[in-house]
């Protein structure tokens, strides 16, 4: 029998680990919710998101439950609400980080940047992937809400204002040294292509999609690649309706 795993983030990002997920267990039946009433979840308290994000994930479980496994596709929500999430339910609860110890790893001028929201850059968490894993690194921190509402765009309508991409880019004044630039928030691989474009192009970007959908079936078991490869519609929740959206999507209230 298929596993349902569900796939959760504050918009649109979270579908750059559902595609790994799909792709590694195409049987799987996955459905995917956004909290788009809030987004972007960036700039929102820590407070306000524990509470939100339990009370939603909460009721939205109870609406298409059995559920065999979460994945919490936002890092920002990842790093402020795992620990309270995993207390709260009673199955496996995935959750992305920034891949600062593969960046750190990997880099060669000890340079490397974490590009994520605001709230991930400044969280506690954050800090201690930096302690514990790239100590021996200089590490840049930037923090853009900008580029999650960049990223809903291309993806919502296939367009990207490219303008507006690069002045927030050159605000941010990404080092020009930095080897290894991890995108700390899963909005950001859908604009890999276009932030390549307007940094060094000797900077290698690193993301967590495909170390996620490994975690995803060490959990669920080996045997859950086993099955058939026929790939099974997505099922797709929102918290706010779309004034045009190109997926069939469910809202639900909360």
């Amino acid at each position: 029998m298929a596993k349902h795993i569900v796939v959760f983030d504050s918009g649109i990002g979270g579908t750059s680990v559902l595609e790994h997920i799909q792709n590694k267990i195409p049987h799987a039946k996955l459905s995917y919710l956004m909290d788009n009433k809030y987004l972007p979840y960036g700039e929102l308290s820590f407070e306000f998101l524990t509470q939100r994000i339990t009370s939603l994930l909460s009721h939205f479980i109870t609406l298409i439950e059995p559920v065999d496994l979460l994945v919490i596709a936002c890092n920002t929500a990842s790093t402020q609400t795992l620990d309270i999430l995993r207390q709260h339910f009673n199955f496996p609860i995935v959750g992305v980080v920034p891949a600062i110890k593969p960046a750190a790893e990997k880099t060669l001028s000890k340079k490397i940047g974490v590009l994520a929201t605001p709230a991930t850059v400044a969280n506690e968490y954050t800090a201690s992937l930096v302690k514990n894993f790239a100590a021996s690194c200089s590490v840049s921190l930037y923090g853009s809400s900008q580029l999650v509402k960049l990223a809903e765009q291309k993806f919502w309508k296939n367009d990207l204002d490219s303008k507006q991409l690069e002045q927030e880019l050159n605000t941010l004044y990404i080092d020009k040294e930095i080897d290894q630039l991890v995108l700390g928030c899963t909005h950001f691989p859908i604009i890999a292509e276009e932030i390549k474009l307007h940094i060094n192009p000797q900077t290698t970007l690193l993301d967590s999609g495909e170390a996620i959908a490994n975690r995803v079936i060490s959990l669920l078991g080996e045997n859950v690649m086993a099955l058939d490869n026929k790939k099974q519609p997505v099922s797709y929740f929102a918290t706010a309706a779309f004034k045009q959206t190109k997926l069939p999507i469910t809202v639900i209230t909360n």
